[in-house]
């Protein structure tokens, strides 16, 4: 990641509003007016830059979060839609066609696996699912029929963390089209640069950082995303997953702490994995050298954002799950509650809720457990206070044994 921040990027965009506002106007308008016929028709086919025809299609609000989180991702350019999924799978449709084939990681947010598992397979799309972190197993995996490798940097909600520069080698050497979710590590991992060709975010999380928005973004080439929204042919065009321009401008302002947030995201997040590392729970966070993958994520990672706010413990059952999650909660602590990103404390058990479209059998196979809690981390400001009272409520729950007072 030498000579590129994201957050440096982000810095160095300014727009001024229509009136010379330190914000960029909003375009609260669906249509938009031409003073002659022939530049309608020359917008409409594509021919004619600064001028806008319907906000299906672009508007000037949305324009600026494009460059803006093209600017972040380091893509020609970008597009962005009214959710993750929303990006995700015109991303995927626009790919892929009837008797094509999709590589994709096995632990994967339970909406993209329904849609590859349960939706696509009508239109004559089918795809493998593997263990992304075995490069053997994801080339062999491969078929003259091909066309996509995809999956998320670091996977939801195990924790597995894909080696893009590898996966980036198979999918030149097969000429196919590597996609990476990067939602759980924006700033943090720049997966263009370690040649991803496409690179997608559910802005409903980390981007925006305020869960009163949903929203997704697409970044690759300028060809890719012209492809997109083209009139005729393009899966976001003509499947219309538009973000709002109101919604987009608030986006656009949230994005301008991402770096703070992230920051305290990772801080957060590493030292409550550390600590309850050596309290003796299973704990998952790729910052822990316990992690499998974490000389991996080391290297790939811009190393000030650090490794995410994203933590698993694994507490036995699930009734000790959703009993110190309601505890946890009680105690203000966090919010039982799907999502990521939010300044407090996020917690769930993903077998029964984000990743509840996968067969118990494949999540037992895949080594989800029915005692796994993931946890986003806040933004909280005195860690050493939340890792106490978390503590305590694993102790009153005897999911953690009372330290003696003598020892």
């Amino acid at each position: 990641m030498k000579n590129f921040n994201p957050a440096d990027n982000i810095q160095d965009l300014q727009y001024f509003g229509e009136f010379g506002g330190v914000n960029p106007s909003i375009s609260d308008s669906s249509t938009y007016t031409f003073l002659s016929a022939k530049t309608m028709f020359d917008t409409f086919e594509g021919n004619m830059e600064g001028c806008y025809l319907y906000s299906r299609h672009s508007s000037p609000s949305n324009l600026y979060l494009d460059k803006a989180l093209a600017a972040m991702e380091g893509t020609e350019a970008a597009n962005v839609s009214a959710s993750g999924m929303g990006a995700i799978t015109p991303t995927l449709l626009q790919l892929c066609g009837s008797g094509d084939h999709i590589v994709s990681s096995r632990t994967i947010y339970g909406g993209t696996y329904a849609f590859l598992k349960n939706f696509t397979p009508r239109l004559g799309i089918q795809t493998t699912f593997v263990d992304i972190t075995k490069l053997d197993a994801v080339e062999a995996a491969i078929t003259p029929q091909t066309k996509v490798l995809y999956c998320e940097t670091v996977s939801n909600p195990l924790l597995e963390v894909a080696d893009i520069a590898g996966l980036s080698k198979i999918a030149k050497k097969y000429n196919l089209t590597l996609v990476v979710d990067n939602t759980f590590s924006p700033l943090s991992v720049s997966p263009a640069r370690l040649g991803a060709d496409i690179v997608i975010h559910s802005l409903t999380k980390y981007i925006n950082g305020s869960s009163d928005t949903v929203g997704g973004v697409t970044c690759a080439s300028r060809v890719f995303i012209d492809s997109l929204k083209n009139v005729n042919s393009g899966a976001s065009m003509l499947l219309g997953p538009t973000m709002d321009s109101l919604r987009s401008a608030s986006v656009m302002k949230n994005m301008r702490t991402l770096h703070i947030r992230m920051k305290q995201h990772s801080y957060n997040a590493q030292y409550l994995a550390e600590r309850f590392e050596k309290d003796g729970i299973k704990t998952v966070y790729p910052g822990l050298k316990s992690h499998p993958s974490h000389k991996l994520y080391a290297g790939m990672i811009n190393p000030e954002y650090g490794f995410g706010g994203m933590m698993t413990l694994d507490v036995g059952t699930l009734e000790k799950a959703n009993a110190v999650m309601e505890l946890m909660q009680a105690r203000n602590l966090g919010y039982l509650a799907v999502s990521l990103g939010f300044y407090k404390t996020l917690f769930s058990a993903p077998g029964t809720s984000t990743s509840s479209e996968i067969p118990l059998e494949e999540q037992h196979e895949m080594g989800l457990t029915d005692g796994l809690i993931r946890f986003s981390i806040g933004l909280d400001n005195d860690i050493e206070r939340t890792y106490q009272m978390m503590k305590s409520c694993l102790e009153e729950l005897k999911i953690l044994q009372i330290e003696s007072l003598t020892a």
